[in-house]
């Protein structure tokens, strides 16, 4: 529907919103789940509802801060980045974008930290598949002059979902002084700042990375990146997102219990390997059919930098769960410290990346940006609570690397596809197979038929 060049640009826009939203939402939608999350745990009911209306009153002012900063940087904002002038009234309508995401972005935090992950699951799904849904026409129809509007439906529809799943949650209206006020919002900028911090960071990177390849080559090279980072993380992202809305709750209820935080740290390990794995090695192993069905041909120079960035998605499953013990800590200045440095690394090893292999450069700085950073952050939380792996999620963890690295030179092109793709799905339906019958046991079922059996009839009883 859209070619390298309207990738490219699809990128940028995102790229630019989520770096100015970053600075303007101060991170409170992170910081206000833990504060959501520790009023709840008080069971103070006044607490509570202080804590959701602060939350609420924050985030729309931070929303419209952002939106008017936007909206009056346009135009050295698009000379910045695109070394013109030309996309400055397109920039200016995605200032709304900012003020949508910030609304809705404090109404999930009011969700996740009340725990319930049902309706966040169904919201983030929900809107972003509507608004999709409805705003797809208008991508076919334009073509890359689509992509602004598209953008600003798909916003406004995750906006309505939200605000329809918080408002089933009632919360008992209280009156509060302004000095009260202020004093709860301290506490969530506070916090948030760190989470800004790194979010600032995470977003700069991506802005410098796509402005960087815009300017050294061209907007479809930008496009080929995108496309190849989407689909690296597009599976892995919603595994982990699903996960990760209930995991930080409940890590951050017992910060204080180092034994049971490395319970939860390696019971979430072992989830997101046998979750996520098995995607990691179908997509590994069907990269360029995969980028073929869901883009185009024109998007084939794409598969080699999918290729390095699965590598680093691995890396991303493994210290996922880890990264997650400083911000339930509380340890706000490590934190920062942290992913200052590896955001750091991550930047000097595009630029060098780049310049030395081309696009396919910034695949492997993903990958080797993971192999600097799962001992980094694992010596840091070991410091912190004593935490290391059980000795099933280091065997766990060796058979992943080793099935990846295998199925990633088997893929490498040498043996046609033919052989690539039998021998990677041999390894793939192994690995799936394996997973499924972990996770059926862990679920209370005897064995793989027993947890089927239960699914049909669970099916069976709600649509038949």
């Amino acid at each position: 529907m859209i070619g390298t060049e309207g990738m490219g640009l699809f990128s940028a826009f995102n790229s630019v919103t989520s770096l100015v939203g970053g600075i303007a939402g101060m991170g409170i939608s992170n910081s206000g789940v833990r504060q959501i999350a520790e009023a709840v745990g008080s069971q103070d009911r006044k607490k509570i509802s202080r804590t959701v209306l602060v939350l609420r009153r924050t985030s729309l002012f931070l929303g419209f801060i952002g939106m008017l900063s936007l909206l009056a940087l346009s135009k050295p904002i698009s000379l910045l980045t695109f070394g013109t002038a030309k996309y400055t009234s397109s920039l200016a309508l995605l200032s709304v974008t900012i003020l949508f995401a910030e609304i809705s972005g404090g109404q999930s935090a009011l969700i996740q930290g009340m725990r319930r992950i049902r309706e966040l699951a169904t919201l983030s799904i929900l809107g972003a598949v509507t608004g999709t849904f409805v705003s797809l026409p208008i991508i076919y129809v334009f073509r890359e002059k689509g992509i602004v509007p598209f953008l600003v439906i798909v916003s406004a529809f995750t906006i309505g979902t939200s605000w329809w799943y918080a408002k089933r949650i009632k919360i008992e209206a209280e009156a509060m002084p302004l000095v009260l006020a202020w004093s709860e919002a301290r506490a969530l900028l506070g916090m948030g700042a760190v989470f800004m911090a790194n979010g600032l960071m995470v977003s700069a990177v991506a802005y410098l990375t796509r402005t960087m390849v815009i300017r050294e080559i061209n907007l479809d090279a930008a496009g080929l990146y995108q496309a190849a980072y989407a689909l690296s993380g597009v599976y892995v992202g919603f595994v982990l997102s699903a996960m990760g809305a209930d995991y930080y709750p409940r890590l951050t209820a017992v910060a204080e219990d180092n034994r049971e935080i490395n319970r939860l740290v390696n019971e979430q390990t072992e989830a997101a390997l046998l979750m996520a794995v098995p995607g990691i090695l179908a997509t590994l192993t069907f990269a360029p059919l995969v980028i073929h069905l869901l883009y185009s041909s024109q998007f084939s120079p794409a598969t080699s930098i999918l290729r390095w960035q699965l590598l680093g998605i691995l890396g991303r499953i493994i210290t996922w769960p880890i990264g997650f013990v400083l911000l339930a800590k509380g340890a706000g200045r490590i934190f920062f410290l942290t992913e200052l440095l590896t955001n750091l690394v991550h930047l000097s090893l595009l630029w060098f990346g780049m310049r030395w292999f081309g696009l396919d450069g910034l695949g492997m700085a993903f990958f080797y940006l993971y192999v600097f950073y799962a001992p980094l952050i694992f010596i840091v939380v070991r410091r912190e609570c004593g935490f290391r792996w059980t000795a099933h999620n280091l065997r766990l963890g060796a058979g992943a690397i080793v099935a990846t690295m295998l199925v990633f030179f088997i893929t490498d092109g040498k043996l046609g596809n033919f052989w690539s793709f039998t021998c990677g799905g041999l390894i793939t339906a192994t690995a799936g197979f394996y997973a499924a019958s972990k996770l059926s046991s862990r679920a209370g079922f005897s064995s793989l038929r027993e947890f089927w059996n239960a699914l049909a009839m669970r099916l069976k009883a709600k649509f038949i």
